[in-house]
């Protein structure tokens, strides 16, 4: 589905970073249930969500699964830790997309949970490390 997204104009691109409980728990998800993965956002009636390794789509499944938006190109050569955020490129296709992270990120959240079999506050409860520990 990445390869799709190169062919299309974007309406906007822009530099995102994606926190790092987000990142971590796709990571899981898609070595323990299955790569790649695809969602149905609820109460985003005809928005999907397909996640692979290095790209996070949401796509319009009654437009032929045409890209509203995607995080891509997640920049984790340098991260020295699970607890910082990853830097990405994040491509906008629809002019409203922008308003959607929120929901879908929750969303992800909580659709992960269910199929990795998570309590409901499971990643909140993910801290950092102590940098100072040793």
């Amino acid at each position: 589905m990445k390869s799709r997204l190169e062919d299309l104009p974007t309406f906007e691109t822009r530099r995102a970073t994606v926190k790092a409980v987000h990142y971590n728990l796709v990571q899981v998800a898609l070595k323990r249930l299955s790569s790649p993965m695809r969602f149905a956002l609820p109460k985003l009636r005809t928005l999907d969500l397909h996640l692979e390794k290095d790209a996070w789509i949401v796509v319009d499944k009654s437009l032929n699964d045409i890209p509203v938006m995607a995080w891509v190109d997640f920049d984790t050569a340098g991260r020295a830790s699970l607890h910082e955020d990853i830097p990405c490129i994040l491509k906008i296709y629809h002019s409203h997309a922008g308003m959607l992270i929120e929901k879908v990120m929750e969303a992800m959240t909580l659709l992960i949970g269910e199929q990795l079999d998570l309590p409901d506050d499971a990643p909140a409860k993910v801290l950092p490390l102590n940098k100072s520990a040793k």
